[in-house]
Formats: C-alpha cells, sequence, structure tokens
C-alpha cells in the first residue's frame, strides 16, 4: 500500500512538471482541480435524484444552487480585489533628456496566503481522526472516542478550530510570502517612495499597518468560505462534496489557466505581428 501510494503520488508530481513545462498553468494545480471538477456531474446527478424523490425539497435545491453561484462570484470578487500603494519615482536623467518622475503604484491582494490556510486547517484537524482510526475497535480509549466525536464534521468545535487555524495561518502565510522590510528596502534603493511616508523604516511600517488590515479581511474571508458549506452540510444533511477548500482551488486555478491563456495569446499575436513587419520590410 505505501509503495502504491508513493509511487502514484511521484507519477502525479512528474506528471504535474510535464503540464507545467510544456503545457500552459501550473500542472499540479490543474490536476488537482479535474479532480475535484470530474465528481460534479455525479453529484449534481445525486441531488437532483434526491429532490426527484422528495429527499430534499425543490425550494431548498434552489436556494442551494443559487447559493453556489453567490458564493463563486463572492470568490472570485474577493481574489481579484486588491489595494493599490501609490509609488512615487523620481527624475531621473537619460543623457540630456530629464524625464518627469512617475507615479505607480504597488498592488497588494487581500487574500495573499491563497489556498493554503485552508488546507493546512484541515490536515491539522484530520490528524487526531486519524490516530483515532488506528485505535479504533474494543480496545479505544474513552477520551479518544469523545475527540473524535467532538471533530466531526459539522460539529461546532470542529467548525470553530477550523475557522480559528484558517485564520492563524492567514497571518502566518502572508509574513512569509510579503517582507515589508525587503519591499521598503528595494523601493529605497530605486529611489521611489510613498508619498508622504519617509523611504526606509517608515515605508516599512506603513506597509505593514497595510497588509495587516487587509489580512483581517481576507483572514475573515477565508474562514466565512470555508465554514458555510460545512455547517449547512450538516445542518441539512446536504450529500455536497464541494467544501470550501474545493471552491478556492477551482476558482484561484481556472483565474491563473485564464489569465496564463490570455498571456500566451499575446505573445502569439505580437509574435505574428512583428513577422508581419520583418515581412513588409523586406518587400520595401
Amino acid at each position: 500500500t505505501v509503495i502504491t501510494l508513493l509511487g502514484g503520488t511521484m507519477f502525479l508530481v512528474w506528471l504535474g512538471e510535464q503540464i507545467t513545462a510544456r503545457g500552459i498553468g501550473n500542472g499540479i494545480s490543474l490536476i488537482i482541480t479535474v479532480g475535484i471538477v470530474a465528481e460534479f456531474p455525479a453529484a449534481v446527478a445525486s441531488m437532483f435524484e434526491l429532490g426527484r424523490t422528495g429527499v430534499i425539497p425543490t425550494e431548498l435545491m434552489i436556494i442551494i444552487i443559487m447559493g453556489l453561484i453567490g458564493l463563486f462570484a463572492f470568490i472570485v470578487f474577493m481574489e481579484r480585489a486588491q489595494r493599490r500603494v501609490v509609488i512615487q519615482h523620481p527624475k531621473r536623467q537619460v543623457g540630456n533628456k530629464l524625464y518627469q518622475g512617475e507615479n505607480t503604484h504597488l498592488p497588494i491582494k487581500l487574500n495573499m496566503s491563497g489556498v493554503i490556510p485552508p488546507i493546512f486547517a484541515s490536515s491539522i484537524l484530520l490528524f487526531p481522526l486519524t490516530i483515532a482510526g488506528f485505535n479504533s475497535g474494543e480496545g479505544a480509549s474513552q477520551w479518544l472516542t469523545i475527540v473524535t466525536s467532538y471533530l466531526q464534521h459539522g460539529e461546532p468545535l470542529y467548525v470553530a478550530l477550523y475557522a480559528g487555524i484558517i485564520i492563524f495561518f492567514c497571518f502566518f502565510y502572508t509574513q512569509v510570502v510579503f517582507n515589508v522590510e525587503d519591499t521598503a528596502e528595494n523601493l529605497k534603493k530605486n529611489g521611489a517612495y510613498v508619498p508622504g511616508i519617509r523611504p526606509g523604516k517608515q515605508t516599512a511600517e506603513y506597509l505593514k499597518k497595510v497588509t495587516t488590515r487587509l489580512t483581517v479581511i481576507g483572514a475573515l474571508y477565508l474562514a466565512f468560505v470555508c465554514a458555510l458549506p460545512e455547517i449547512v452540510i450538516a445542518k441539512y444533511s446536504l450529500p455536497l462534496f464541494l467544501g470550501g477548500t474545493s471552491l478556492l482551488i477551482i476558482v484561484n486555478v481556472m483565474m491563473d489557466f485564464i489569465g496564463q491563456v490570455q498571456s500566451h495569446l499575446f505573445a502569439h499575436q505580437y509574435e505574428g505581428l512583428i513577422k508581419q513587419a520583418k515581412l513588409r520590410g523586406r518587400k520595401k
């Protein structure tokens, strides 16, 4: 079993790297997304079958479908949201020409941690259940059975811990991927600065304050998106497999994939224009 799992995992990692090198997009993320989306038609069919037999009321089915569409739109909006910090570049002289300073912006995403916090949170909460599975049976300890019952999907303790761990990893991972001191130092070396803020330490403090405020909103957004499906599925006993983590993975990967496809098309059109210009130049 160990050899089979390890071999299959290594094959998928290799396949994902081949897709990344020779295709479009992140290969491993695409494989995960395809695995999630492939189960969607069967889940929809089973839900409609339950609605046809009367197990799920028609009104509830309509609410679920509209809720999923709204949740997808909300995730797309929040994932594309960003705070643009204005950056002022000083005047520079190139030869005898003096170029005026220009204004650019430093985009800071609302959710810089991506889907890492929900994945870590679900993995940590899955660990006690795995240990309890190894010790199941007649010899299982009573306290382990109690902990397992409280950490089932949809239980209040599980949802609270799930949201709390997500919020913690949002702040932790944001500090890893976005170092405000390095960013402020790079701006200072390039002669750029935030209007009204001194370069160096004060710029780092300003970026840290902005990042902290954005992370608070992003962490609450991730906790809401991941906890809401757990509560709904547990309360109404719905046969839904799409959790918050699955929704986030689908939206993030599809947005990245569409962006890379557009970049590939623009590059292809640009190469075609260059070739046409060269042919016209030769004819002239």
